[in-house]
């Protein structure tokens, strides 16, 4: 039996990674060089392209969780984040091209891993053969025809990216480095804090400011560009990705009307983004608006929020919970284009479908993780039936069975959720 991964993001490289890993060769098809997406820049594989972020670090989050599942399942690339980890408070920021450069390494110097640079327009679907799909929410052309073909139509919605602003061109006698409820060191997080008035100015300027897409459209809630956000109301940014909670501006000694973080974005500390700032505007009207920020009046923009459109199966409809098509089990797909929303959603995605594509050869059942476990609650989220309007889902303890009888403290409450989740994983992998 063959193996084949079309597509070198971070699902389609767990996937390659799991076969490999279990001695079997396989085949890599990634499009990069010879043509990119309109949100991919560098080369490498498993590029981040939103965000440096890949969230909250402790177990018990429910990112944190994620990563941790990941980590006992043999994942590649959260070892490979931990390498080169950038401060960011509790959560898990990398320098993006440190972390896509040892990823290609690692995949490249596999001796069971042969990457083919081409662009595929069918998928493989002989009988001798497993393909796994992790082409990505940009996927176009004849390959979104030949996924057509095999799965209806597609879902759509819009994902945004947020600007990069340089770090020394902030005006840090205006704004100060701290994470919220002082998690973290004083620059893991810099902080740009708004009067009652700054602030309304901002968002009246912010609202009336002019779009790159003139048309609306639906966009996932957890990529909202915030001037759309500022539409829904006046204090929508306040209590979204504004809120000054757990700040206190040193300059005044009180907490600000509101702020606007900025995260560090590579190992150097050199660069910052907006935190929570996606946006559609076009790049004249982020400068002008964007530099109302308090702090950010001479800021260079080394990059510019961008949107784009991304797509993703009806998966409840298609796909079975190991990832495979319901009407073809040699064929699976990783990644957003599945519905999991973020980056180690998708990475593992793919570890799910790379350990399953063999288990498939080896002509074993498939490994469904209980719904216990993070990864196995996504699994069964997206190949669930009963779901209608299927939306990109994310990690959140939401999808996890509650915990009975329920534990009235938060805090503990999400420890014992991700200790039952950890200990029935270890019962599959042990």
């Amino acid at each position: 039996m063959k193996f084949n991964v079309i597509g070198a993001g971070l699902a389609g490289v767990e996937a390659a990674w799991q076969i490999a890993e279990r001695g079997y060769e396989v085949t890599i098809y990634e499009q990069k060089p010879l043509k990119k997406s309109p949100a991919h820049k560098s080369n490498n594989f498993a590029e981040l392209v939103c965000s440096n972020s890949l969230k909250a670090s402790r177990i018990d989050s429910a990112a944190g969780l994620l990563k941790e599942e990941m980590a006992r399942l043999g994942s590649l690339t959260v070892p490979v984040a931990r390498e080169c980890a950038v401060p960011a408070g509790g959560a898990l920021a990398v320098d993006r091209d440190i972390f896509s450069e040892k990823v290609t390494e690692k995949i490249l110097n596999h001796k069971n891993i042969t990457v083919k640079n081409m662009e595929v327009e069918e998928i493989f679907n002989d009988s001798d053969t497993i393909t796994i799909v992790a082409t990505g929410p940009l996927t176009d052309g004849k390959m979104s025809e030949s996924i057509k073909a095999l799965c209806g139509d597609y879902l759509s919605f819009y994902d945004a990216a947020a600007p990069i602003v340089t770090a020394d061109s902030v005006d840090m006698n205006i704004a100060f480095g701290a994470s919220r409820y002082d998690r973290g060191g004083d620059d893991d997080y810099i902080n740009c804090p708004f009067n009652k008035e700054e602030y309304e100015n901002f968002i009246n300027e912010l609202v009336n400011a002019e779009g790159a897409v003139l048309h609306d459209f639906d966009v996932y809630e957890g990529c909202m560009p915030i001037e759309k956000l500022a539409k829904r109301g006046l204090d929508a940014p306040r209590f979204g990705p504004m809120k000054p909670v757990g700040l206190t501006n040193p300059n005044t000694g009180h907490r600000p009307w509101a702020a606007v973080q900025l995260r560090r974005e590579n190992e150097k500390g050199t660069m910052f983004n907006l935190v929570g700032f996606q946006t559609n505007l076009k790049f004249g009207e982020q400068k002008r608006v964007f530099s109302m920020i308090p702090g950010l009046q001479n800021a260079e923009f080394v990059r510019y929020g961008v949107m784009h459109r991304n797509s993703f199966l009806d998966s409840p409809r298609v796909l079975n919970k190991d990832f495979s098509l319901r009407n073809n089990k040699n064929i699976f797909f990783a990644g957003q284009i599945t519905g999991v929303e973020g980056y180690m959603e998708s990475a593992s995605s793919g570890i799910i479908a790379g350990i399953n594509a063999v288990r498939r050869a080896e002509g074993k059942e498939s490994i469904e993780l209980s719904e216990v476990t993070m990864i196995g609650a996504l699994s069964s989220y997206i190949s669930d039936e009963t779901v209608k309007n299927f939306q990109p889902m994310g990690a959140n303890f939401g999808v996890l069975p509650p915990i009975e009888p329920k534990i009235r403290d938060k805090r503990e409450r999400y420890a014992a959720l991700a200790e039952r989740a950890l200990n029935s994983l270890n019962e599959v992998i042990k």
